[in-house]
C-alpha cells in the first residue's frame, strides 16, 4: 500500500490505523491540518473493495474538511475517519464503542461525527467511550442528525449561484436535477419544492424515488440519465467524483451545486466546467451546514458557546456571501471557481510563513 506517494496525500499531519479483533473494527483516521483548531469530520462506514480505496477516500475527505472549516469561518481543522465494513451487516454498539476508544486515544486532535453509513445512534454509542464526539442526541440534548442543516446550506448556495449566474432572485419554475435522495438530498428536495422548483431526481433506492414522487411530484430519472437532463441546475447529492470525463460533456445545465463531497474527479474538471460556461459552487463551500451544526453542539459543551437553531442557521446563512466572494474572485482572476475557493481557503488556514512561501 502506498502512503506518502498516494495521490491523495497532501501534507496530512497524521494518519492512524486501528484494529480491534474482538469487535472486528478496521478503521483509519486522517488528520489533514490543525492550524485553526482540532480536526472535526465525520466517520464514514463503507464496504470498500480494498484497503487502498479506503485510504484514498479518507485522505481526500480529510483535506476537504480543512478547506470547508476555513471557508465557514470555524476554529477547526480538517479530519475524517472511515470504518471498513458493511454498515448493514457489521455494525454493532460494541464496534462503535471501540471506535470511540480509537478517537479518544488521539487526545482531542480529532472530533468525530456521523457521515455516510453512520448515524446519531452510532455517535451516542461512541460517546460512551469518547469525549471528542458530536452529532449526538441524548436526553433531548444535542444537535442530532445534521442533514437538515446541510440541506439548508445547499439550498442557500443554490439561491446564491442562481442569482449570480441566472440573475434570478427566486428559484420558482427553475429545473433542477437532484442526484441522490439520502437524508440531505430528500431534505433539499423539500426546500426546493416549496420554492416552486421543477425537480428531476434519481437514486439507487426505488422506494426513495417513489416517496419523492408522492411528496413532491418529482420526475424520476434513470441513474445514468440524470446527467442528460435539460435543466438549469445539476445538484449531486450522492457519492463523489461524479463530475468526470464521462459525464462532464453530457451536462446541459448552467450551474452545478450539490451536497456530495469531492464532486470533481480531478482538479482539471473544475476548469473544464468553467470553460463550458457552467458555474460550479465548490462542494466543500456549499455543503458546510452540517459541520456548522455539529461544531456549535461540541463548542457549547466544551467552550460555553451558545447552541441554538437560530445561531446555527444564522451562521449557515453566511454561506451566501462566501460563495459570492468565490464567484467574484474567479471572474476577476479568470480562473475556475474550484481554484478560487482553494486559494481563499488556503490563505485562511495556512500559517503566515506558508502563505509567504507560496506567494
Amino acid at each position: 500500500m502506498q502512503f506518502f506517494n498516494n495521490s491523495a496525500f497532501n501534507n496530512h499531519e497524521q494518519v492512524s490505523f486501528f484494529y480491534d479483533q474482538a469487535t472486528g473494527l478496521k478503521a483509519i483516521i486522517a488528520i489533514h491540518n490543525t492550524n485553526l483548531g482540532p480536526a472535526l469530520g465525520g466517520c464514514r462506514m463503507w464496504d470498500y473493495s480494498n484497503d487502498e480505496e479506503a485510504l484514498y477516500d479518507v485522505l481526500r475527505l480529510a483535506q476537504g474538511m480543512t478547506y470547508k472549516a476555513a471557508l465557514a469561518g470555524l476554529p477547526l481543522g480538517g479530519g475524517k475517519s472511515v470504518i471498513i465494513g458493511n454498515p448493514k451487516t457489521m455494525k454493532s454498539a460494541a464496534l462503535m464503542q471501540s471506535m470511540g476508544k480509537a478517537v479518544e486515544s488521539l487526545g482531542g486532535r480529532y472530533i468525530i461525527a456521523e457521515d455516510v453509513g453512520t448515524s446519531v445512534e452510532d455517535m451516542n454509542h461512541i460517546s460512551e467511550t469518547c469525549n471528542h464526539v458530536t452529532g449526538c442526541f441524548k436526553n433531548n440534548t444535542g444537535s442530532g442528525d445534521p442533514s437538515p442543516v446541510t440541506a439548508y446550506g445547499v439550498f442557500v448556495g443554490i439561491k446564491s449561484a442562481a442569482q449570480y449566474r441566472l440573475q434570478r432572485e427566486e428559484l420558482r419554475s427553475l429545473k433542477i436535477a437532484v442526484q441522490g435522495l439520502g437524508h440531505v438530498g430528500f431534505h433539499l428536495c423539500e426546500l426546493l419544492h416549496n420554492e416552486g422548483v421543477k425537480l428531476f431526481v434519481t437514486d439507487v433506492d426505488q422506494e426513495k424515488i417513489e416517496a419523492a414522487v408522492q411528496k413532491f411530484g418529482v420526475t424520476p430519472v434513470e441513474l445514468e440519465k440524470i446527467y442528460d437532463v435539460d435543466a438549469d441546475i445539476f445538484s449531486p447529492c450522492a457519492l463523489g467524483a461524479v463530475i468526470n470525463d464521462q459525464t462532464i460533456t453530457r451536462l446541459k445545465v448552467k450551474i452545478v451545486a450539490g451536497a456530495s463531497n469531492n464532486q470533481l474527479a480531478e482538479v482539471r474538471h473544475g476548469k473544464i466546467l468553467a470553460e463550458r460556461g457552467i458555474l460550479y459552487a465548490p462542494d466543500y463551500a456549499i455543503n458546510v451546514g452540517g459541520l456548522i451544526s455539529v461544531y456549535y453542539e461540541y463548542a457549547s459543551r466544551h467552550h460555553g458557546i451558545e447552541f441554538s437553531r437560530e445561531s446555527v442557521f444564522a451562521h449557515t446563512n453566511k454561506l451566501k456571501a462566501t460563495l459570492e466572494n468565490i464567484f467574484s474572485y474567479a471572474e476577476q482572476h479568470k480562473i475556475s471557481t474550484a481554484a478560487a475557493a482553494d486559494i481563499i481557503a488556503e490563505n485562511l488556514f495556512s500559517k503566515p510563513a506558508d502563505v509567504e512561501k507560496r506567494n
